[in-house]
């Protein structure tokens, strides 16, 4: 599974701004189709994504396109375009329903399985962004080709007619939800954007919160965002340090037959050794440990 604090979309009509995006640094890179590309430049998009997966190298970034939402009528023509330049996964946005992802699942597997690549080998993660998402987010996220689930902050707000506040208030529900839907079937769960990309202050608060609320990673949509979400999901020199003391010590008291034990002022039992596991796969994920 890639890694992806931070998740960079690039409208897929423009191949300057996805070469550009090549060397930002991103984890994830995702080729819209999408709310980034207007109406009538749909069919430049399906036409410029694939040239730009074969041809461009994307580095250590993982390459993501997204296609219109699952109803809109554009969705077919987007993956039936994307899939023979075989990207490393596709973002269905705007998911509803479990048979949606099905949908797409049945025709991807069928792509691989016509190439003779590996079945699973092209992953899907999904938008969740309205509140029937969310209310069937425990059946949306059983399904095995699933990698991750992607919350979009904005429409969902829309979709229960709150206003959005610098605080989030109004959305840290369903930020839970997704948070938990993705850890009860081992998902990564990306945050939401911050829009105003020119708040750095707020974008830093914003992400530690996500960090810190459990999500592996958060999307950006511009350039000077990446540092802060990669630095807000990467754990620091020193919890790593304390990380691996509490699961070198957790093996040593387990031998001694201890259960719960005082490790710098405070117990430790096997709670706090999951967390200190999550913090190590994380570490391993952006390349500290």
């Amino acid at each position: 599974m890639h890694s992806r604090r931070a998740l960079l979309y690039v409208p897929g009509d423009d191949r300057n701004k996805i070469e550009k995006a090549l060397t930002f640094g991103v984890d994830s890179i995702c080729l819209d189709m999408e709310d980034g590309v207007a109406l009538n430049r749909k069919e430049a998009a399906r036409i410029n994504i694939p040239k730009a997966l074969r041809e461009l190298n994307f580095g250590a970034a993982e390459k993501l396109a997204r296609i219109n939402a699952v109803g809109s009528g554009l969705e077919e023509a987007d993956l039936t375009a994307a899939l023979p330049a075989r990207p490393d996964g596709i973002v269905i946005p705007k998911v509803e329903a479990l048979d949606q992802v099905r949908w797409a699942a049945e025709i991807i597997e069928a792509a691989e399985l016509s190439n003779g690549w590996p079945v699973n080998s092209i992953r899907i993660l999904i938008g969740v962004e309205t509140a029937r998402g969310i209310l069937n987010l425990k059946e949306i996220a059983s399904h095995p080709r699933l990698d991750g689930i992607i919350f979009g902050a904005e429409d969902y707000a829309a979709s229960i007619g709150a206003v959005r506040s610098r605080n989030g208030w109004e959305v840290l529900y369903a930020r839970s939800a997704i948070v938990t839907a993705c850890a009860a079937y081992e998902l990564q769960a990306i945050d939401m954007v911050s829009i105003d990309f020119k708040d750095v202050v707020n974008l830093k608060i914003e992400a530690a919160q996500g960090a810190a609320m459990g999500f592996s990673g958060k999307q950006v949509i511009h350039p000077a965002q990446v540092g802060p979400v990669q630095e807000a999901f990467t754990p620091s020199d020193e919890a790593i340090a304390h990380a691996q003391r509490v699961v070198e010590t957790f093996q040593a008291s387990q031998r001694e037959g201890k259960g719960a034990y005082a490790l710098d002022g405070k117990m430790i039992d096997r709670p706090l050794l999951k967390q200190a596991e999550k913090v190590l796969a994380r570490a391993r994920a952006a390349g500290k440990v």
